[in-house]
């Protein structure tokens, strides 16, 4: 049974149409993920599916008695409640199907047993039974423990939650409800990597249907099960993983822009030989014909829809050489507020190195970024920065800007560039016109701020970059468009993301903040999260008890072959490895615009990485007094 269908949705602005013929059907599991340009409608969609805005046409039809709940960016109004309190409004129906149960126990405790009674104790047992029995309550904290807050936390009032923890409070009141139809805007933003992989394991246990909205592909390929597009006020329903959706999106633009371009050839040929015999007597009806040619083309022409905003502008500057260390630690130890957070680090960036820092919140990635740029003074240990090495440090929590002007004489003050180029370089950000150009720096809001924070990074010239959470504020594609832009950057990198599909393109090698300690990794997020997997499939094995086993017979010894050593094994992974990234290399020397093969190749090269790492680690913990063999 369908939790929801939608049919010929429409939906109006000020009289004009914002999309039109929206169309879906959901089944409980079935989990949505709208995807389109800023403005297409996508949150407004879903205010729609709850009832919070007008529906102008189509219709919506729910399965009798379908529980909605909805998490948005609006923080919540109720600051005078706790937190525990605030999870439990959206579970009012649980509470009430509670209360139910005592009164009709009450009932039946002194003689009442009609049928009507006994049918509304076994739909409100059922009700709860469905949102995890009687422990439904310690299931709404679990919830708010699995978002990231700790156990103090759930007494205090709202009142004393900064902004990105109220969201969490209410991506968590959402969740609490035991909804059938969960409703999801942005609700990524704010949480650490353990929360996200939380949410992805949650919603998909969880047994509703949900429509989401996020701008992080990692958890959108965890999650998704179909893709609704909107964009032009139109929609398209794809059924399948979101990286299938993307792929096919890739190869109908390009057929669409091959069919555009076929066309435009056939109309210029055929207006060639229409402006060549036009007045010629003899060609005169075949020139006719041809202007009809060309009318009947022009009725079928493809138009490759324009851009309803354009995407990020990445170019960085080539920067100048820096020394081969360009920053290292020795024995650090970080923290803030008298609290150490971080002990006994060391670690060596080395030029052209393209590195992430991961870590929970609060675990110190920011300020150890703030160490080891001087802005912070350590509690211990020793850290600098390597000779020719000029850092450009984007940060998470405040965006320096001069603010004594407009935007453009920010962009020139800090760049140093001539108006045309730094007009140019505020428009690949978009800020463009007279008037965005000459907005007070002031008054920009925060996204808008960030965006010309990062401008300014992008124009500086630094060969270290060293960048703190700069997917905030961007949407999908501005987000690939600095995934591609960083790949390609020549200079040294330290990233702090928890946008993990960037993490994964750009990092070589990942540092990440473990109970104190930093260790490292070869590879980005998915090697990380390999490693993680490993150490834990081996505690758990270490954790089992033995079992007895008989002893085998003793058989006689027989000679064999000499197994290969590690060593020997490892090289022979390496020399497999290589071979396969020769093969896909000259595969995509043809084409190198199949996404498959580019991301195999991407792989590829991260295993051979790490193998190779593992057999210097090898070679040099032999003893060289012992003979090999």
């Amino acid at each position: 049974m369908a939790v929801v269908i939608a049919s010929s949705l429409r939906k109006e602005l000020a009289g004009a149409p914002l999309f039109d013929g929206v169309s879906f059907k959901l089944e409980r599991r079935d989990r949505l993920a709208l995807s389109g340009p800023n403005g297409a409608g996508k949150t407004t969609l879903l205010r729609l599916v709850v009832g919070e805005t007008e529906l102008h046409g189509g219709e919506l039809a729910f399965d009798k008695g379908t529980r909605v709940a909805l998490h948005d960016q609006r923080p919540p109004l109720e600051l005078g409640l706790t937190l525990r309190d605030y999870s439990l409004t959206g579970a009012a129906e649980l509470v009430a199907a509670e209360g139910e149960l005592r009164r009709l126990e009450r009932a039946m405790a002194s003689g009442e047993h009609a049928p009507a009674t006994l049918r509304r104790y076994s739909e409100a047992q059922a009700r709860l039974e469905h949102a995890g029995g009687y422990g439904w309550r310690e299931r709404a904290a679990g919830v708010l423990r699995g978002l990231g807050f700790a156990e103090e936390d759930l007494d205090r009032p709202l009142s004393t939650f900064s902004g990105g923890e109220l969201t969490r409070a209410s991506l968590a009141r959402a969740l609490a409800g035991d909804p059938d139809l969960l409703l999801l805007d942005e609700p990524t933003n704010h949480l650490d990597v353990t929360s996200l992989e939380w949410l992805e394991q949650t919603l998909r246990e969880l047994d509703a249907a949900v429509i989401l909205v996020a701008h992080d592909r990692w958890f959108l390929e965890a999650t998704a099960t179909a893709v609704l597009e909107l964009e032009g006020g139109r929609s398209t329903f794809f059924p399948g993983a979101w990286h299938v959706w993307r792929r096919e999106k890739a190869e109908r633009a390009q057929h669409l822009a091959k069919t555009a371009e076929r066309q435009a050839e056939e109309i210029a040929r055929l207006e060639r030989f229409v402006e060549r015999f036009r007045y010629k007597a003899s060609k005169a009806r075949q020139a006719q014909s041809k202007l009809k040619q060309i009318e009947r083309v022009q009725r079928v022409r493809v138009e490759v829809p324009e851009e309803r905003r354009r995407t990020l502008g990445f170019e960085f500057l080539k920067p100048a050489r820096s020394g081969r260390t360009v920053g290292e630690a020795s024995g650090l130890d970080v923290g803030v507020g008298g609290k150490t957070l971080l002990e006994d680090a060391s670690f060596a960036l080395e030029r052209g190195e393209h590195v992430a820092l991961v870590g929970p919140n609060g675990s110190g990635k920011t300020t150890l970024l703030e160490t080891l740029l001087g802005r912070r003074d350590p509690l211990g240990g020793t850290v600098r920065l390597g000779h020719g090495v000029e850092p450009a440090y984007f940060s998470q929590h405040e965006v320096e800007l001069d603010e004594r002007g407009s935007v453009l004489q920010c962009a020139q003050g800090a760049t140093g560039l001539q108006r045309p180029q730094a007009q140019a370089l505020l428009g690949r950000f978009l800020f463009s016109g007279w008037e965005t150009h000459e907005k007070a720096v002031a008054v920009l809001s925060g996204g808008e701020r960030r965006r010309l924070a990062l401008a300014l990074v992008v124009a500086s010239g630094a060969n270290f970059l060293v960048l703190d959470e700069p997917t905030n504020h961007l949407d999908l594609e501005s987000r690939e468009a600095l995934e591609v832009a960083l790949e390609a950057f020549p200079g040294t990198i330290l990233l702090v993301s928890h946008d993990r599909a960037l993490l994964d393109a750009v990092a070589r090698r990942t540092l990440a903040i473990e109970d104190g300690a930093l260790r490292s990794y070869p590879g980005g997020w998915a090697e990380v999260v390999r490693r993680r997997d490993e150490r834990g499939a081996a505690a758990v094995a270490a954790a089992e008890p033995e079992t007895p086993r008989s002893r085998p017979p003793k058989t006689p010894v027989r000679s064999s072959p000499r197994r290969p050593s590690e060593l020997e094994a490892v090289e022979a992974e390496i020399e497999a490895r290589e071979s396969t990234v020769a093969e896909l290399e000259r595969s995509l020397a043809d084409d190198w615009t199949d996404v498959e093969k580019l991301a195999a190749h991407r792989q590829a090269r991260v295993e051979l990485q790490s193998l190779l790492e593992r057999w210097e680690a090898l070679f040099e913990s032999l003893d060289p007094r012992r003979p090999s063999g």
